[in-house]
């Protein structure tokens, strides 16, 4: 729909037309391409008109709301497969719960955006490449099974971007998007989980007052199905509704960053002075990575709501700051996963984060230094939300060497 807004910004008759034909989706797509034809006449004009008009909450059309019951259905299914057919849970679950809800919401960005037969063929070839092949490594607990696990999802996540993205997947604009629509939906299924955690605590005591236990029930036959439906509905309604959160993600983007520069600068000072360090201590090194993974999430994060906002200057210092001491944070990690391969030599686990630290270090660098641009006003923000996107295939190569090569290169061990 974005193309048709493009194409009618001239015809305000046309414009009408095509916003009663689908309310919901005229106004996602409009509030998404909104930064780039902002000062025109017509569009300031429908800025206004949609910022102002009541913001009831769309469920879409009715194939819409037919796809996602059916999608619920299909992945409640499939979560319940191990019981079904008998299938060992310590295999099943962790070579395919990314399995369980990534296709399905790709099909159905795919579906939305029309895409050309080829790309369908394409997106749904390496799913099924990479299902066959991650139930075909030997093993339970070795490192390259393990590691090609926690990736995998990585890459299922690179394809629902390529859906989302639309049949226009190397305009740099559509990435940005889908980083921050990432986000939204991440604060829209947390609203969704905690809400269901609530009904299932209530529903679960009120039936004790009348001593019948239903855990095992749902347990059985409502977990499967709602745990699963917390994501699908998430994604549907930030997809249906992105005024719904549109306004609740900047907020938090702009109160987290400062306190994570806080803990983070605290953190380090506190290293300093208990003596505790990555070098020797392998959990706290894992530990320390999955803080470093948090942080550049939330600067991604930040960025990308950050840049379809007018710029605030106080912002973009705080996002400089926390990028270089994340930096910094980096630094250490690299430097303690160097340690711990010239004292015990490589394994899969030191390769991979060995690996991700380089890459990550490069990105940040880059990051840093638009930011300082965009700080000493040489550049625009804009270009900073270019510069995380335009990276983000690098890390897929990775992940594809990790969960492909990496069996091979190591025996499966």
């Amino acid at each position: 729909m974005q193309d048709q807004i493009l194409s009618y910004l001239q015809q305000p008759g046309e414009l009408e037309k095509l916003y009663r034909s689908n309310k919901s989706e005229f106004r996602r797509a409009f509030l998404t391409l909104y930064p780039e034809i902002q000062g025109k006449d017509l569009a300031e004009f429908w800025h206004e008109r949609l910022s102002e008009e009541p913001e009831a909450i769309s469920w879409g059309s009715r194939k819409e709301v037919h796809w996602i019951v059916l999608g619920i259905l299909a992945a409640g299914i499939l979560a319940k497969i191990p019981r079904i057919f008998s299938v060992d849970e310590e295999f099943f679950y962790p070579r395919n719960i990314s399995f369980i809800v990534l296709p399905l919401i790709t099909a159905f960005f795919a579906w939305k955006n029309k895409l050309p037969l080829n790309t369908i063929s394409v997106l749904a070839g390496i799913t099924g490449i990479s299902l066959i092949y991650i139930n075909s490594l030997p093993g339970k607990d070795t490192d390259t099974l393990i590691l090609a696990c926690i990736h995998l999802p990585l890459i299922l996540w690179g394809l629902l971007g390529a859906a989302y993205s639309g049949p226009d997947l190397l305009n740099w604009k559509n990435r940005l998007s889908y980083l921050r629509f990432n986000g939204e939906a991440a604060v829209m299924s947390v609203l969704i989980g905690i809400g269901g955690g609530l009904l299932s605590a209530i529903t679960i005591n009120l039936f004790l007052l009348i001593d019948v236990q239903i855990e095992d029930f749902l347990a059985n036959y409502v977990v499967p199905f709602g745990l699963p439906a917390v994501p699908i509905l998430g994604v549907y309604l930030t997809y249906t509704n992105p005024q719904l959160v549109n306004k609740v993600s900047p907020v938090i983007a702009k109160i987290f960053s400062p306190l994570v520069l806080v803990m983070l600068v605290v953190y380090l000072a506190a290293i300093a002075v208990t003596g505790k360090d990555p070098y020797n201590d392998r959990e706290f090194l894992m530990l320390f990575n999955v803080v470093l993974i948090g942080v550049i999430a939330l600067i991604f994060f930040s960025v990308a709501e950050s840049s379809t906002k007018k710029e605030d200057h106080s912002s973009v210092w705080i996002l400089l700051l926390l990028s270089v001491v994340t930096v910094v944070v980096n630094g250490v990690a690299l430097s303690a996963i160097v340690f711990r391969i010239s004292e015990w030599g490589i394994t899969p686990n030191r390769m991979a984060v060995l690996g991700g630290n380089i890459l990550i270090l490069i990105h940040l660098l880059m990051i840093t230094w638009k930011l300082y641009q965009t700080a000493t006003k040489k550049a625009e923000l804009e270009e900073v939300g270019k510069t995380i996107v335009v990276y983000l295939p690098i890390y897929m190569l990775w992940t594809a060497v990790v969960v492909f090569l990496f069996p091979l290169m190591f025996g499966f061990e």
